[in-house]
């Protein structure tokens, strides 16, 4: 029964991550979701295959070799996030100098609006 709820989740959030992305997603990030969901499911179907994979590459249990691949993907993802976070802000800044000086007062109306208003 837990493998079923597990499969249905993994599914629904690799489904929610492909329609929610957008047409600009690499490639490249869609073949490692495909595989890491590949991963999951089989994962999830057949347990002692993953341990027998984490006997492979010197760890003790299948779960353990699970954790350290989530910690891996989740620390990916905390950069990956970062890096587009500081990009939009580099955008922001950008785009807001750029209505501010396309927005901003001529320098002579500047000066008619400030010197005509001493001269009332």
């Amino acid at each position: 029964m837990i493998q079923l709820f597990l499969l249905i989740g993994i599914v629904g959030i690799a489904a929610w991550l492909f329609v929610n992305r957008g047409a600009k997603q690499l490639a490249v990030r869609r073949l490692l979701l495909v595989a890491f969901t590949v991963f999951a499911v089989l994962a999830v179907l057949f347990p002692t295959l993953v341990t027998g994979v984490a006997h492979l590459v010197g760890v003790g249990r299948g779960a353990d070799l699970l954790l350290y691949l989530t910690v891996v993907v989740l620390l990916g993802s905390l950069a990956l996030q970062e890096a587009r976070t500081k990009s939009a802000e580099v955008r922001t800044t950008y785009l807001a100098r750029r209505i501010a000086i396309d927005e901003s007062e001529p320098p002579v109306q500047y000066r008619e609006r400030v010197l005509g208003d001493r001269s009332r």
